[in-house]
């Protein structure tokens, strides 16, 4: 499987979903360590995504990312500071100091 998630990101995609059909993960040039994930909304599966169904929650991977994000896992971590997804991956070879871009 391409990339799992963790029980807390199924139930906060799940309130996320409402009627749409799904999440579209992906990866785009920013930041200052080079990539950033992303997550959009997905009315429908294009032709070369990845599809994840885990309990339920209907993923989508952008082609163009599945390589850099491969045996990632997704969590969803609420502090008293912050709350949102966080991306656990293997591929990663060093983060920003903000934690929001990453570089392979």
């Amino acid at each position: 499987m391409p990339i799992t998630a963790t029980p807390a990101a199924l139930t906060h995609f799940k309130t996320l979903i409402g009627n749409n059909f799904g999440i579209k993960i992906g990866v785009q040039t920013k930041g200052c360590s080079g990539l950033a994930y992303t997550m959009t909304y997905a009315e429908q599966k294009e032709p070369y995504d990845e599809e994840i169904v885990l309990d339920g929650v209907r993923l989508l991977i952008d082609p163009k990312a599945l390589l850099f994000i491969i045996g990632t896992s997704i969590d969803y971590e609420s502090t008293p500071f912050s709350e949102g997804f966080v991306f656990q991956n293997p591929n990663e070879k060093g983060k920003c100091g903000c934690g929001k871009s990453f570089h392979i």
